[in-house]
């Protein structure tokens, strides 16, 4: 009588563990790839253009949170109407916002979204005098 073996080594190669490593790498490359992204420190560069004609329309944004409009002083619900009113026969409407450098976000973020309800083209002015670098 002949005995066999049962368990017989299989000649063929399996993928399934390699398979298993290269996913678990792959893994560890995203998440890694993904948090050095965040940690970065951004240094926006500095502001050089031409001079803004003086029939453009400019809102000021005070520290304070005052909105003003060509230098007058305006209420924060008068500006969409007026500006409507302003641009009613303009084909191409842009005005400037002109904040302070202490104006709250909040402030200027109002501005930017009556321009992107009413698709008014926007120019943040900056000062033209760079400060030197250190």
């Amino acid at each position: 009588m002949k005995l066999r073996s049962r368990n017989r080594v299989s000649p063929e190669f399996s993928m399934a563990s390699i398979t298993d490593v290269i996913f678990l790498l792959l893994t560890f490359f995203m998440l890694t790839a993904s948090a050095n992204q965040s940690a970065l420190t951004i240094k926006l560069p500095n502001a050089k253009g031409q001079e803004m004609p003086a029939e453009r329309i400019y809102i000021g944004v005070s520290m304070d949170g005052k909105y003003f409009l060509n230098k007058k002083i305006i209420a924060k619900n008068e500006i969409e109407p007026t500006l409507k009113t302003m641009f009613n026969s303009n084909p191409s409407p842009t005005f400037v916002i002109a904040a302070d450098e202490e104006a709250l976000h909040k402030d200027v973020v109002f501005l930017m979204d009556i321009a992107n309800r009413n698709k008014y083209k926007v120019l943040i002015a900056t000062n033209p005098n760079t400060p030197e670098e250190k």
